[in-house]
C-alpha cells in the first residue's frame, strides 16, 4: 500500500513539474528562435500596436530583453533580431530552442572544436542553425544535419562566454 501511495505521488509530480516549469519565467536578457513560419513584430506590447516587421523564416534567433503581461492576454516578449531591430513579439511565437546565425565572413564548420580541426562544411553569413555544447570559443553547429564546430565569433545568438551543454 504504502509503495503504490509513494508511486502515485510521483507519478502526480511528474505530470506537474513541466506546468510548474512554465510559470518559471527566465529573466531577460537571453537569446530564444522564432517558431513560427510567420511572425509579426509589433512596436508594442499587444495586438493593437502595429506590425513594424513580418519575419517569415522560423528557427531566426532572437534576443529576449523585455517582458510584459497584458491582463488576460498574452505574454509579450521585447526582442532584438540579429540586425539590431527591436520590437514585441507574443511569446508564442518564440521558443527558448537555441539557434544561432552565422554573420561575418564564411563559417567553417569543424570536426573538432580547433583550429586545426577537419573542415566538414562551410556556411555563408546568414545561415541558421541549431546550436548545442558550447565550450571555449565554439559551438556545435547544425544546419539541417550537416554539422561541425564553429568559432563563436563567427555566430550571432550565443554569447562568447556562454557555455551551453
Amino acid at each position: 500500500m504504502r509503495i503504490a501511495k509513494t508511486l502515485s505521488t510521483i507519478a502526480a509530480l511528474a505530470l506537474i513539474a513541466p506546468a510548474l516549469a512554465a510559470l518559471v519565467e527566465r529573466k531577460p536578457p537571453y537569446y530564444a528562435s522564432i517558431t513560427a513560419a510567420k511572425a509579426r513584430m509589433r512596436t508594442g506590447p499587444g495586438r493593437v500596436y502595429p506590425a513594424s516587421w513580418i519575419y517569415r523564416r522560423a528557427g531566426l534567433p532572437v534576443k529576449v530583453i523585455g517582458s510584459f503581461n497584458e491582463k488576460s492576454g498574452p505574454v509579450w516578449r521585447k526582442i532584438e533580431d540579429p540586425d539590431g531591430t527591436q520590437g514585441w513579439m507574443q511569446s508564442n511565437l518564440i521558443s527558448d530552442s537555441r539557434t544561432a546565425m552565422v554573420t561575418g565572413v564564411i563559417a567553417e564548420l569543424k570536426d573538432t572544436p580547433r583550429v586545426a580541426g577537419k573542415v566538414q562544411w562551410r556556411a555563408a553569413p546568414g545561415v541558421v542553425g541549431r546550436i548545442g555544447k558550447c565550450r571555449r570559443g565554439w559551438c556545435w553547429f547544425d544546419v539541417h544535419g550537416r554539422a561541425g564546430y564553429v568559432e563563436i565569433s563567427h555566430l550571432w545568438g550565443v554569447e562568447a562566454s556562454e557555455a551551453l551543454e
